[in-house]
């Protein structure tokens, strides 16, 4: 017959955890979301270089398809100081793009390009439009013919 235990007595068992393992714990979590807000962080601003680049050559293909269209010439403005794009067309405003709210800046060869009616561009000459985020970048090209290539 095995003995008694006596009602009082705590069973040899541990349950639970104690204040410095959960301190550890705590401290290997705390350490593992520090990495990944790091990444996270690097990763938005590729991101956002990303999403600002294909927004410009969307508005450059713009800015080209209406010369085209409608047989007048469409001028594209890059304005650094306010890292903005606009496509005019005579005194009408077509789209504009507003990079300056996700901190990305915007540097150009040239303040401006124009699409004849053919569809070239005319002061292009190999146009260079560089968006800027930390330490991500992208670049665009815009050749003589008005062609655009992202790289």
């Amino acid at each position: 017959m095995p003995p008694a235990r006596h009602p009082l007595r705590r069973s040899s068992r541990r349950r639970g955890s104690t204040l410095v393992e959960q301190l550890a714990v705590l401290t290997l979590c705390s350490g593992m979301a520090a990495v990944a807000l790091t990444s996270g962080a690097s990763l938005l601003a590729a991101l956002d270089v990303t999403m600002a680049a294909q927004e410009t050559a969307a508005l450059l293909a713009l800015a080209r398809d209406h010369a085209i269209a409608t047989g007048t010439a469409t001028a594209v403005r890059f304005n650094a100081a306010t890292s903005r794009v606009v496509v005019h067309a005579a005194a009408d405003t077509l789209a504009a793009g507003d990079f300056h709210g996700g901190g990305l800046t915007l540097q150009s060869s040239r303040d401006s390009l124009s699409y004849a009616p053919t569809g070239l561009g005319v002061g292009a000459a190999n146009l260079r439009v560089i968006l800027t985020r930390g330490g991500h970048a992208d670049t665009i090209t815009v050749s003589r013919l008005g062609r655009v290539q992202r790289h």
